[in-house]
């Protein structure tokens, strides 16, 4: 595969990505404050150590900058365009992409998440792309800070992979998160959700022990008050469908997690049955119909389409956002 000195991103509005491998293990602190255990998780025969600096275990929230490189870098390969171990891109752009505040404190704590990235080291013989890697390494091997205003704030960073990351990219070992992903602020809502999307996937349900998840978040909390987070995100859920494509359910020390998009009634036709949407879809058709319930409006447009006798549409995207902005504009806010 063709490969530059280094690859630029560019890409407006790639479809935010994480790797398998660090969605599946507790490789990022949830913790609010600084994070210095040594931890190890073992599932099966496959083990992992995580090992932080001095400042601490690289966070969930430090993981935005991952996710926003090997986004970039997805959207890149998906044009057919070559892509580099070292990637350059502007601190506001990943700041606005991730929906973070491009205010001084936003630099700040972009330029500590590089540090805590640098510096967390990991042991592993999980594969990734058909190598398995026993050596310590970091999550990213190297950054420096390209340009830099006059008040303090980064323009431009350039950041080396590591090779355990870019493995991956290059195996396309990632899944498509969604977008409001980066509006969740708790920690430990970022990890459940991670967890999902990687065990529940496209499945209708997914169901998981307290005790197993707790080992899978990298939890330090006592049972009883991890018991307490999780029931509140559970209960929260329910009032609210803030957590992003599945609902999460916590009986008799059991986290079930259901699909949404496995609650709208099935497409009536066999012609309509073949339109699947995209995950951007979902997000554009939010902005164009604030308020409303999304998979309510999709379960709304195909029977409209079936009513209609209607073809399916050739970009089942356009015409999605198409219905619910009209939808909108007809009936307003719910």
């Amino acid at each position: 595969m063709q490969q530059a000195d280094f690859f630029v991103c560019d890409i407006f509005d790639a479809a935010p990505k994480g790797d398998m491998a660090s969605m599946e293990h507790p490789i990022f602190s949830i913790s609010t404050k600084p994070d210095r255990r040594i931890r190890r998780y073992e599932s099966g025969s496959n083990f992992v150590e995580i090992t932080p600096s001095v400042k601490g275990l690289a966070t969930v929230h430090d993981r935005d900058v991952l996710i926003y490189c090997i986004s970039q870098c997805m959207a890149a390969l998906n044009e057919e365009r070559p892509v580099s171990q070292t990637v350059r891109f502007k601190a506001y752009d990943l700041l606005t992409a991730t929906n973070r505040g491009t205010d001084g404190r936003g630099y700040e704590q972009l330029r500590a998440a590089l540090e805590r990235l640098k510096g967390t080291g990991i042991t592993t013989n999980i594969i990734t792309g058909d190598m398995e890697v026993f050596d310590g390494f970091g999550l990213i091997d190297a950054f420096r800070i390209v340009r830099e205003t006059r008040d303090g704030r980064m323009q431009e960073v350039e950041i080396r992979l590591s090779d355990w990351v870019f493995n991956a990219i290059q195996h396309k070992e990632v899944l498509t998160l969604h977008r409001d992903y980066f509006r969740l602020r708790k920690p430990l809502e970022r990890r459940i959700y991670e967890l999902a999307r990687k065990h529940c996937g496209q499945k209708s349900e997914w169901k998981i022990s307290l005790q197993k998840l707790q080992a899978k978040c990298g939890s330090s909390s006592t049972e009883k008050e991890f018991r307490r987070l999780v029931l509140k995100i559970a209960r929260e859920d329910q009032a609210h469908g803030h957590m992003p494509d599945y609902a999460v359910r916590f009986e008799n020390d059991m986290v079930m997690f259901t699909n949404r998009r496995t609650q709208e009634p099935k497409p009536p036709t066999p012609a309509l049955a073949t339109v699947r949407l995209d995950p951007e879809a979902y997000h554009d058709a939010r902005h164009v119909a604030p308020g409303w319930d999304i998979y309510a409006l999709e379960s709304e447009w195909r029977s409209w389409m079936a009513e209609m006798d209607s073809e399916p549409p050739r970009n089942p995207t356009k015409a999605f956002v198409g219905f619910c902005r009209k939808w909108f504009e007809t009936r307003g806010k719910p």
